[in-house]
């Protein structure tokens, strides 16, 4: 608490006797005291010293206290000084309530007792104390908030370079036959474990934005069947290896959504993959359907197993983050405890909604996620030859990270494309000036010049047609934003699957 020979007071009164007796009162208490008759001077002392508390009278010869009071909460550097009104003319009640509502923390009626003052001010200053311990507190956390998201994001693109390298290199190996069984089950182990991280990572940066209300959506027209499907093949070798039966049921036309892909993604990834962590025997079912019609329709996406289940007590909370069906000592089954408040926040974004079911502990769950359907009327269709979308391109690799660089050039070349590399932003510019690549992957974080700086180069000395995808481990809407005023076309966040990477190839 702020001791009361250490305060300092600005005792604000026109009447010279009345002032010159609360000046006293005040001294005696142990209070340093400054005075002013006027509310313009109570102002400029205000500024100049920052006394802790302002004892106002209301009736001023130029602006009357209230004004002042207003100027005084309105002004950062005095906002937050303890302020007392005091009056012998406006005792109303009406009075009160205005000094009150303008941003007075107390009134006291003249005349009053010297030890009413003295007790008020004690008051006030004990109330601005802990005001201001709690504004440092919001301070402190505030900061250690943004220390918090720097270190996920350098976490994350720390972890992510090194599972580029490994994603990039199980897509070169998948295209090779294996020698034998031992070998397919490892390259499977291998493939299945790294996407895993992957999800991991991604769950840990998007669960700090998601806290922080800072999750985008970059939304276009879509068919929700290719996404499922493409989540489907991630997702059956993790129920071969638990031995679980997966039954799918699509419907046979379109279903088409304004959404973003990898969000989408994301939130169908986490719900069959949670299907199958928990599910020891049995099945996994994914069940698509559409209810309703024109304006109203939406896609109906039901995940079900014949798992463990979710007990009474954990089922209205399951969305919430770090809430899990497995509260076991041993946690056998992993997982971080944020995936579903991301997918209920993703899927909320989207317009929709998703909701769980389960009977009980061994009764199995199931998770439905219901989102508006848009009408396929315009949409545009495929007119490119397949055959142009598969021709080789002059490719320019950016990338400083010598296992990534290697493998990311393997895969290329294994695609027919020719490739030339570069490890730093330096040597990039000056390979693409000489013999202009058709595309240039650059990684963000290079040596020297980073990728941003690489784009804006490109683009004046190049000009427009180079295509320029971002490669990089820092995953945040930001960055993406940032690339794009930089002049790249797309922004990938790492580990790149090598499909996502053909897919993106061929647009361009």
């Amino acid at each position: 608490m702020v001791e009361s020979r250490l305060a300092t007071v600005l005792n604000v009164n026109d009447d010279d006797a009345n002032r010159y007796l609360v000046n006293r009162l005040l001294s005696l208490a142990g209070y340093n005291v400054l005075e002013a008759a006027t509310g313009m001077s109570a102002l400029l002392l205000a500024q100049q010293h920052r006394p802790d508390v302002v004892i106002l009278d209301v009736k001023l010869p130029d602006i009357s206290g209230y004004e002042v009071c207003e100027r005084l909460r309105a002004d950062p550097n005095t906002s937050a000084m303890a302020v007392l009104h005091t009056s012998a003319t406006f005792v109303t009640s009406d009075k009160k309530v205005r000094g009150l509502d303008g941003g007075a923390d107390a009134y006291l009626t003249q005349p009053f007792e010297g030890a009413e003052l003295i007790a008020t001010v004690k008051s006030l200053l004990r109330l601005r104390h802990a005001e201001q311990v709690a504004r440092n507190r919001a301070n402190e956390l505030a900061a250690m908030d943004r220390r918090k998201d720097e270190f996920l994001a350098m976490l994350g693109h720390e972890l992510r370079n090194p599972l580029a390298a490994i994603m990039t290199s199980i897509g070169i190996l998948q295209r090779r036959p294996a020698t034998d069984d031992k070998e397919a089950r490892m390259r499977g182990i291998i493939q299945r474990q790294t996407n895993h991280l992957a999800r991991l990572v991604d769950d840990l940066l998007d669960v700090s934005r998601i806290t922080r209300d800072k999750v985008e959506l970059r939304p276009g027209r879509l068919d929700l069947m290719p996404v499922l499907r493409h989540v489907l093949q991630v997702t059956q070798p993790l129920a071969d290896a638990r031995g679980l039966a997966l039954d799918v049921t699509l419907p046979a036309g379109s279903m088409w959504l304004d959404a973003d892909a990898t969000r989408l993604e994301q939130v169908f990834t986490n719900l069959l993959d949670n299907a199958v962590k928990y599910t020891d025997q049995g099945r996994v079912t994914l069940h698509v359907a559409q209810e309703g019609v024109d304006g109203s329709a939406r896609a109906v996406v039901r995940v079900k197993d014949t798992g463990i289940g979710i007990p009474r007590d954990v089922l209205p909370h399951i969305f919430e983050l770090f809430a899990q069906a497995d509260t076991s000592l041993e946690r056998s089954r992993g997982g971080l405890g944020i995936g579903l408040t991301l997918v209920r926040k993703l899927v909320q974004l989207h317009g929709g909604e998703v909701t769980a079911h389960s009977g009980g502990p061994g009764l199995g769950s199931e998770f439905v996620v219901k989102l508006p359907l848009v009408d396929a009327v315009g949409l545009p269709h495929a007119a490119r030859n397949a055959a142009d979308l598969r021709r080789g391109r002059r490719i320019l690799l950016v990338e400083d990270n010598v296992d990534a660089r290697q493998a990311m050039r393997d895969l290329l070349e294994l695609w027919g494309h020719q490739v030339a590399v570069a490890p730093d932003g330096l040597q990039g510019v000056a390979l693409a000036v000489s013999n202009p690549p058709e595309l240039a992957l650059v990684d963000i974080g290079l040596p020297g010049l980073d990728g941003y700086r690489v784009a804006e180069t490109l683009r004046h000395r190049v000009g427009n047609g180079i295509r320029l995808v971002a490669m990089t481990g820092y995953g945040g809407p930001e960055g993406r934003d940032q690339a794009m005023r930089a002049g790249f076309d797309r922004h990938l966040v790492k580990p790149v699957k090598p499909d996502e990477l053909d897919r993106i190839l061929s647009e361009l």
